[in-house]
């Protein structure tokens, strides 16, 4: 059964993205280095790189709209997780960029974020 529905922007298949600054309230920084994965709407990642040492993402698709939950391992030993809905948007260069709203589910806080694509656009 798939559950996708017509993007207006490409696949997330193999892109990597980065955080665009520090993220207040979680531990995501432009040190972090995310991979995403999609196919038949279905999306899911890893990510490593300054506070975090793992993490993996796992969601759907629909459309422009990715929403996913999120659990991690930092540099402390600490683990954690989440929800995130995030927006794909291409940028004027064919990059991709996701405008993330997100909340822990492990502890309080919550938060917005962006991360950009690394590299040349897929």
């Amino acid at each position: 059964m798939s559950i996708e529905t017509t993007p207006a922007a490409p696949s997330l298949d193999g892109r990597r993205f980065r955080a665009v600054a520090d993220v207040v309230g979680g531990e995501i920084a432009p040190a972090t280095l995310f991979t995403y994965h999609e196919t038949g709407g279905e999306i899911w990642g890893e990510y490593d790189g300054g506070a975090i040492r793992r993490g993996f993402l796992v969601g759907t698709r629909r459309g422009d709209v990715l929403d996913f939950r999120y659990s991690q391992l930092n540099d402390k030993g600490e683990t954690s997780g989440g929800h995130c809905v995030s927006a794909v948007t291409v940028l004027p260069d064919g990059r991709l960029r996701l405008d993330e709203e997100w909340a822990w589910e492990s502890r309080r806080g919550s938060g917005t974020s962006a991360v950009e694509e690394v590299g040349e656009p897929g």
